[in-house]
């Protein structure tokens, strides 16, 4: 079977089933998972189908309503726990400064953050908390050891977090030590994205203020694309993710995410 026919079946597969396995794909088809996600990245680009962490679902998925922080927050809750565990490694005795996006794994971090924030400070004074995520603030908005300063603007339900061009306008005055953002996918070819512009503007904000970038997504995110790209790979320092970095199912972005020289913690 040519490469064009084996593409059109995979992409029939997918649009009846509405998700389906590598494995599978390169056990019907007689390949190696290499060759089905190739496959997958031209069917993407086509629009035919999404990538996901394992395999593909059909374009339809992409027309989805965006879930809220709160259903997020279930998802995966163990995996975001240890990420948000290990995440807090590179924020090293002596930080003064963080800036912390919006998301439900970066909502673990502030919880971690209020219970300790003096093991980062080590006696240099407080630790400033920049964040435009109301659900962040109110956690940290009392705890001792902490400066917080909240970013302004007009506030998404979906995500509790402020966006628009007030956000980006004020974010563009502030210097940090580390920001530490979420993502809905990372990919090879698409580097970090997410389904909303706005959002997608704020976390472009939140790259260029800081000296030191992490990035916290657990495995369910590697592989994919949404619409909205706010990072290339080399503007990352750190990924901390639950996903093995040796795991062969997500072979293309370890490659990727060595050539563009970003730290891989595994949680």
């Amino acid at each position: 079977m040519y490469a064009p026919e084996r593409q059109a079946a995979i992409a029939a597969r997918v649009g009846r089933e509405a998700r389906v396995a590598v494995s599978d794909l390169a056990l019907e088809h007689s390949v190696t998972t290499e060759t089905v996600r190739r496959d997958l990245a031209v069917l993407e680009r086509a629009g035919l189908l999404r990538r996901v962490h394992g395999g593909a679902v059909s374009a339809s998925v992409l027309a989805l309503p965006e879930t809220r922080v709160e259903e997020r927050d279930r998802v995966a809750a163990e995996a975001k726990d240890r990420i948000a565990e290990a995440a807090l490694a590179q924020l090293p005795p002596g930080t003064a400064s963080v800036a912390l996006d919006a998301g439900s794994t970066t909502g673990r971090l502030a919880g971690l953050l209020a219970t300790s924030p003096g093991a980062l400070v080590a006696g240099a004074g407080p630790l400033l908390v920049v964040t435009h995520a109301v659900h962040l603030a109110a956690r940290l908005a009392t705890v001792p050891g902490v400066e917080l300063q909240l970013v302004g603007g007009r506030v998404r339900a979906t995500t509790q977090a402020a966006v628009g061009a007030e956000t980006v306008r004020a974010l563009e005055d502030v210097r940090v030590d580390v920001a530490v953002l979420g993502t809905n996918g990372f990919s090879a070819d698409a580097g970090l994205t997410t389904p909303d512009a706005e959002e997608a503007a704020v976390k472009r904000a939140l790259v260029r203020c800081a000296r030191r970038v992490v990035v916290l997504a657990d495995a369910s995110k590697a592989g994919r694309t949404d619409t909205h790209r706010f990072a290339r790979l080399e503007e990352v320092d750190v990924l901390v993710t639950d996903a093995a970095p040796d795991d062969p199912v997500t072979a293309p972005e370890r490659a990727a995410l060595a050539a563009a020289d970003v730290e891989v913690v595994q949680a």
